[in-house]
């Protein structure tokens, strides 16, 4: 039916995170070198996550109605285009052709669309590898957009390290031509994995205020938006943090950045796809989502200490095991607080969570770092996940079923 369509999808969801991974070590020198404030970068960021979080449920749909195939090439083609007219943008900018508002509105029109189109890509995928096998031999392919996801995080800033040699803006045109070539191997080696406007089961609706009323799930929801804001918000600062601490600039920020960042995402793949893998056998989801906050919350004060390179370094890699550690536990309590014909409804809500958070983190820790101090994004991260951690732990019983049992 297919030619080895596993392996096409995770190479699609590979090369979309590593896209989007790769310009975050250059936004920051990138933006001062174009007169860009924190606050304007942290825009950018909120605009590209709200209009994923828009159109993304309406990309999934028009999958079902025209096939995966011809949603899965466009949201991969839009990736491109965006990427392009972003590169183009800040070209001009460079070049001292666009500055000041104009400048702002054109990356922010580059942004936009991107996160308007790019959103076809992960909901498609994950609908394709659904239908590729029934309930018995979902789980180990769905393992593979946690892989894929996972090392598109780690590669993304190494590549964008290494490609600054070249230019600021280099790696963003190595994420368009990656891009198309994916596209173009998609749409000739992979077939349609069921038949366009095919009578499909109507889906449960995606906003459940049932669920919320279960012992524990909106405390969980909480977090899970909390924690992403955390981890976005130091995302989208920690370029302008590098650069303040270190006093270094351009293509030597660039590539410190992308290493610090590369460490960040290999000890989170790390913990993922091994240690994880033995405490989930060991411990209950709730042991792990406190142990989780402890230690990402620990790792962001130490970024807020951190006076060197290797102090940095440190404290994102500590950030790293704790973000590791709190996903796939957030998302495995959730799924314990519903029962199995309410999956989807409990992941929807997980999704909606993380998107708001991904929305507002760029925000919030921009607006701090402009506005208060450059350790304000951490310190304030820090403190959160900390306060997180006591309302979870006074909150709930050993027994409840959402976090899990220790028994």
């Amino acid at each position: 039916m297919v030619r080895r369509p596993r392996v096409i999808l995770f190479l699609t969801l590979f090369v979309a995170t590593l896209g989007l991974s790769v310009l975050f070590p250059i936004l920051a020198p990138l933006a001062r070198r174009l007169g860009l404030s924190e606050t304007e970068v942290g825009l950018l960021g909120t605009a590209y996550s709200l209009m994923q979080f828009l159109t993304a449920p309406l990309w999934q749909a028009r999958s079902e109605r025209v096939g995966r195939k011809p949603i899965l090439t466009l949201g991969l083609v839009g990736f491109s285009g965006s990427f392009a007219l972003f590169g183009l943008v800040a070209t001009l900018g460079l070049h001292g052709t666009l500055s000041g508002w104009p400048l702002f509105l054109g990356l922010l029109v580059a942004r936009t669309i991107g996160g308007a189109l790019s959103s076809a890509t992960l909901p498609t995928a994950q609908a394709y590898l659904a239908d590729l096998g029934d309930a018995n031999n979902r789980g180990p392919a769905m393992g593979l957009v946690g892989a894929a996801l996972g090392l598109g995080m780690v590669f993304g800033p190494s590549i964008s390290a290494a490609l600054s040699s070249f230019g600021l803006l280099a790696p963003v045109y190595f994420s368009v031509g990656l891009g198309l070539l994916t596209a173009l191997f998609a749409r000739t080696a992979l077939q349609e994995g069921r038949r366009p406007n095919e009578v499909v089961e109507r889906l449960t609706p995606r906003f459940s205020l049932d669920l919320l009323a279960r012992p524990g799930v909106a405390l969980l929801l909480v977090v899970s938006m909390l924690y992403t804001l955390a981890s976005v918000g130091m995302e989208q600062t920690i370029g302008f943090f590098v650069q303040d601490r270190l006093a270094v600039s351009g293509r030597d920020a660039t590539r410190t950045i992308g290493f610090m960042l590369t460490v960040f995402g290999l000890l989170a793949a790390l913990v993922q796809g091994g240690a994880l893998r033995s405490l989930s056998t060991k411990f209950a989801p709730r042991a792990l989502i406190y142990a989780g906050l402890v230690v990402m919350g620990g790792g962001m004060l130490l970024i807020a200490l951190g006076q060197d390179f290797w102090s940095i370094t440190f404290a994102l890699g500590v950030v790293g095991v704790g973000s590791a550690l709190l996903a796939p536990s957030l998302s495995a309590a959730l799924s314990l607080g519903a029962s199995e014909r309410e999956q989807g409804r409990i992941a929807g809500l997980n999704a909606s969570a993380l998107a708001l958070g991904r929305m507002f983190g760029p925000l919030i820790g921009a607006g701090l770092y402009q506005q208060v101090s450059v350790s304000g994004p951490y310190i304030f991260s820090g403190v959160l996940l900390l306060l997180l951690l006591l309302v979870s732990g006074a909150a709930f019983k050993p027994t409840v079923n959402a976090f899990g049992t220790d028994d």
